[in-house]
């Protein structure tokens, strides 16, 4: 994060909802800009829904403009055909980004967990309790899949920041 501020974008793929968080990190400040729910229709066919989904997301891109995208990686599921529409969900969230050049990073639900709660099995609650106290939000943020977006946006932001500071100790490092 080399420039004053850096806006993330968390995505929590699902079919029947997928969550997003954006936030705005300003030297190590974070603050929350926006976040909520796609829902397509649930009666639609899946190329409906799939491309409803995709739409939902270029606009949120287009309007919050994130120089990157968080996006949470598939679970395995034991029903096959949940995971491939998992897939396929998630494979819009990483098309709608791909497609405007924006960096993406991929996370485990564990780690983003880990990220904002410190234990990488932590409960819904937990995590929508952290979110709500690291983001200063009078509430805790809802849905579920909201706040997993923000935890997802979080753990990105504490990637980069991890990354920043080892490139700047390995710069000092061959400086002296």
């Amino acid at each position: 994060m080399d420039k004053d501020s850096t806006i993330i974008l968390g995505i929590d793929p699902g079919t029947r909802s997928t969550g997003y968080g954006v936030i705005k990190v300003s030297h190590r400040v974070l603050s929350p800009l926006d976040f909520g729910c796609i829902r397509p229709p649930t009666q639609a066919p899946d190329s409906v829904r799939y491309l409803a989904l995709f739409n939902a997301l270029d606009r949120l891109l287009e309007h919050h403009t994130p120089d990157y995208v968080a996006v949470e990686t598939q679970f395995v599921s034991k029903n096959a055909q949940s995971a491939l529409k998992l897939g396929k969900a998630q494979g819009m969230a990483l098309l709608a980004a791909a497609r405007r050049n924006i960096p993406i990073h991929e996370f485990a639900p564990s780690q983003a967990k880990l990220a904002v709660v410190g234990n990488g099995s932590a409960s819904k609650e937990q995590v929508q309790r952290m979110i709500q106290l690291l983001l200063h939000l009078p509430h805790v943020p809802e849905p579920e899949d909201a706040a997993d977006a923000l935890a997802l946006a979080i753990c990105l932001a504490n990637t980069l920041h991890f990354k920043q500071r080892l490139t700047s100790c390995s710069s000092i490092s061959k400086g002296s």
